[in-house]
C-alpha cells in the first residue's frame, strides 16, 4: 500500500485524568483570552506598574502585590472554571500541571507561572512598564512585504 502523506488521527488512549486537564486547559485558554480576565488583569497593572525597577534589588514593596495579584487572578480564574466545570478543584489541577508542563500552551503557562515564580511576575510587570512608557521594542518598522506573485500586466 502506498503513502499518501495523510496524517493518521486515530484516538488516543488517554486516561479520564488526561482528558479532564485537557478540558481545563481548554477552558483557561477561553478565560485568559476573554475581555473581562485581560481588563482585570490591565487595570492591576495600570494600578502598580510604576512601583516596579528593573534592578537585581527587589523591593519589600512587591510583596504584598504579588500576594494581592495572586488573590485576585486565582480566584477569578477558579470562579470562572467553576462556572464552566462545577467538580473543579484547584488544588487538584495545579498537582497535575507539573506531569503536564511540556503539554501547556505558552500563554496559558505564562500566566500560570506568574502565580507561583515572583520573578516571571516582576518581569510580567516591567514589560507593561515598558510599553506604558513608550520603551518597547517595535519591530514593525523592519518588516518589508513582498508578493509571492509577480503581477505582469500584458501590454496593450
Amino acid at each position: 500500500m502506498e503513502d499518501l502523506g495523510e496524517e493518521d488521527f486515530s484516538l488516543s488512549n488517554s486516561s479520564p485524568k488526561d482528558a479532564e486537564f485537557d478540558c481545563v486547559v481548554g477552558h483557561l485558554e477561553d478565560i485568559i483570552m476573554d475581555d473581562e480576565f485581560q481588563l482585570l488583569q490591565r487595570s492591576f497593572m495600570d494600578k502598580y506598574y510604576k512601583e516596579f525597577e528593573d534592578t537585581d534589588e527587589n523591593k519589600l514593596t512587591y510583596t504584598p502585590i504579588f500576594n494581592e495579584y495572586i488573590c485576585l487572578v486565582e480566584k477569578f480564574i477558579e470562579e470562572q472554571l467553576l462556572m464552566r466545570i462545577p467538580t473543579f478543584n484547584m488544588s487538584s489541577f495545579i498537582a497535575s500541571l507539573q506531569s503536564h508542563e511540556q503539554e501547556m500552551a505558552g500563554d496559558i503557562f505564562d500566566i500560570l507561572l506568574t502565580f507561583t515564580d515572583f520573578l516571571a511576575f516582576k518581569e510580567m510587570f516591567l514589560d507593561y512598564k515598558a510599553e506604558k512608557e513608550g520603551r518597547s521594542i517595535d519591530l514593525s518598522s523592519g518588516l518589508v512585504v513582498t508578493s509571492l506573485c509577480s503581477s505582469s500586466l500584458p501590454s496593450s
